[in-house]
């Protein structure tokens, strides 16, 4: 797998686990640790893509 289509996955997870939170915050009985876990995860995949990037541009 190149480079480029790993960061293209990587921003894909990215997309749905926006999407996920999204639908998990409009519900009224939302759980608000299985949110924070979310977002992390979000969190981590955009470090990672931001980290790729990076190493892509030093090449």
């Amino acid at each position: 797998m190149s480079l480029q289509a790993h960061i293209s996955e990587l921003e894909a997870k990215h997309n749905a686990l926006k999407a996920e939170i999204e639908t998990e915050q409009a519900h009224p009985s939302a759980d608000d640790l299985h949110i924070h876990e979310l977002k992390r995860q979000k969190l981590r995949l955009k470090d990672e893509i931001a980290r790729l990037r990076a190493e892509t541009e030093a090449a």
